[in-house]
C-alpha cells in the first residue's frame, strides 16, 4: 500500500486552492470581470523595474554555464555574502554566509526546519489565526503542530496562553508577522514577553527555537516596524521569502537564515543542509539566485496595496462589517455576521465573491479577504459586498 497520508494530501486541496480553483471555473462561466476573486495571496503589482533590469544583467554578462547549472547545495556563496552583509547591516545582527541557506520560497524554509529540528513527537507552537500549511509541514516532520488563540480582538501573541502551552516535548514556536490572514504586526512588547517566556525555559534547561516565518516583513503601512527576532532571542531562525516584497512568487526564491548567537548554530545549520538534503531541496533556482544581491532592500510598489486596504476597510465598515484593521501583509480579517464562517463564505458566493473562512486558519467567526488584487476590482465588488451586506440585515454607515 502506498502511503495513504500523501494520497489525502494530494486529493484534497487547501481551502484556499479550492477556492481559488472554484473561481476559475466561475470565470470562465461568468466572465472574469463577474468573479470577485480574494481567495489568493498571489501578488498583483508588478516586480521593481530593477528586477528585470539585474535578471538582463545576469543573462548579458555571466557565463550560461554558471546561470544555468548547479550552485553549491546550500547556495551561491556571493549571494549568501550579500544576503548576511544585508542582514548584518539592516538589523544589527553579525550574520555570516555559513548561516544562510538558499531554499525554494518560505515553505521550503518551513519544511526544512521543521525536518532539521524536529524528532517524533516533538511539539511546535504557533499563533491562531496562522498559515494552514504549517501543520502539513509540521506532521511531515514528524511534529505536532499546537495552536494558540491570539488575543481576542488583536490577534497579538497571548503570551499567558503560550507559556501555559509549553510542554517538556516543545521544541519551537513558530511565529508570522505580518501575520497571514489577519494582517497584524506582533508588536515589539509581545514579541520581548514572548522571548522572555522562552529564556526562562532554557534558563531551567530546555531550549525552544523561536522561527520567524517572513514573507511580509517588508509589507507594512505607516511606518509600522516589524521585530526582527535575533536581536531578542539568541535561538532564533528567520525563514524569508522574497515572493511577496519583490512579486515573485512562482519564481520560488527565499533563504533561512540561523541566528549567529545561538549556542549551536553550527549544528543546526548542519541540520538545516541535511534536511534539505533529505528533502531535495538543494541548490535552489539559480538565476534568481544571482539578481538577489542587485535586489536587496528594494519592493514592489506597496502603496497600491496600502490603498486598496483602506478602500476596502472603509467600505466594508459603512456597509456593517467589523474589520481588523491591518498593519502589513494584504489581507482583510472581517468578522462574520454569523457564528459559522464557512456559511458566510457560501453565502459569499452567491454575490460572486471568493473569501476564505477562517476555519482552516484556526479560529472561528472570521474571513479573511485578499486585497492584493487590481484596484478596479475592489471597486467592481463594492456592490456585492453591500447586497452581502444588506442579506444579512446590516445597517450600512455604521458609526
Amino acid at each position: 500500500m502506498i502511503n495513504q497520508k500523501s494520497v489525502q494530501l494530494g486529493s484534497v486541496r487547501s481551502v484556499i486552492r479550492e477556492l481559488f480553483e472554484y473561481g476559475k471555473k466561475r470565470k470562465a462561466q461568468i466572465g472574469e470581470d463577474n468573479v470577485f476573486d480574494f481567495s489568493l495571496g498571489n501578488p498583483s503589482v508588478p516586480p521593481p523595474a530593477q528586477v528585470e533590469e539585474a535578471l538582463e544583467n545576469v543573462l548579458k554578462t555571466r557565463d550560461p554555464v554558471q546561470v544555468h547549472g548547479y550552485t553549491s547545495a546550500q547556495g551561491d556563496a556571493s549571494v549568501r555574502s550579500a544576503i548576511a552583509g544585508y542582514i548584518s547591516k539592516n538589523y544589527g545582527v553579525p550574520q555570516t554566509a555559513d548561516l544562510i541557506y538558499m531554499t525554494c520560497g518560505a515553505a521550503a524554509s518551513l519544511a526544512i526546519t521543521f525536518n532539521a529540528l524536529l524528532n517524533a513527537g516533538d511539539e511546535v507552537i504557533t499563533i491562531a489565526p496562522y498559515f494552514p500549511e504549517y501543520k502539513v509541514f509540521c506532521e511531515h516532520a514528524g511534529g505536532v503542530l499546537v495552536p494558540v488563540k491570539g488575543e481576542a480582538g488583536t490577534f497579538q501573541p497571548d503570551i499567558a496562553a503560550v507559556r501555559a502551552a509549553i510542554t517538556p516535548k516543545t521544541k519551537a514556536v513558530l511565529i508570522n508577522s505580518p501575520n497571514n490572514p489577519s494582517g497584524v504586526v506582533y508588536s515589539e512588547e509581545r514579541i520581548t514577553q514572548l522571548c522572555k517566556v522562552l529564556k526562562e525555559c532554557k534558563e531551567r534547561g530546555q531550549t525552544i527555537y523561536l522561527i520567524a516565518d517572513e514573507p511580509y516583513r517588508e509589507l507594512v503601512f505607516g511606518g509600522v516596524k516589524v521585530p526582527y527576532i535575533m536581536n531578542y532571542y539568541d535561538e532564533s531562525i528567520v525563514c524569508y521569502s522574497f515572493s511577496k516584497s519583490l512579486s515573485l512568487p512562482g519564481e520560488r526564491i527565499g533563504y533561512i537564515a540561523i541566528a549567529p548567537a545561538m549556542r549551536n548554530a553550527g549544528e543546526v545549520y548542519a541540520a538545516v543542509c541535511g534536511a534539505g538534503r533529505a528533502l531535495g531541496y538543494v541548490c535552489a533556482p539559480a538565476l534568481f539566485q544571482l539578481i538577489i544581491p542587485e535586489v536587496l532592500g528594494l519592493t514592489a510598489d506597496i502603496s497600491v496595496y496600502e490603498r486598496n486596504r483602506d478602500t476596502l476597510s472603509a467600505a466594508l465598515e459603512s456597509y456593517g462589517f467589523t474589520v481588523v484593521r491591518p498593519d502589513g501583509a494584504f489581507y482583510l480579517f472581517v468578522q462574520s455576521p454569523e457564528p459559522d464562517s464557512d456559511a458566510f463564505a457560501e453565502r459569499a458566493k452567491e454575490h460572486e465573491l471568493l473569501i476564505v473562512s477562517a476555519k482552516s486558519f484556526g479560529v472561528e467567526g472570521y474571513v479573511r479577504i485578499s486585497y492584493c488584487v487590481s484596484p478596479e476590482m475592489i471597486a467592481r465588488s463594492l456592490p456585492a459586498f453591500r447586497a452581502l451586506a444588506l442579506s444579512y440585515g446590516l445597517k450600512r454607515d455604521k458609526k
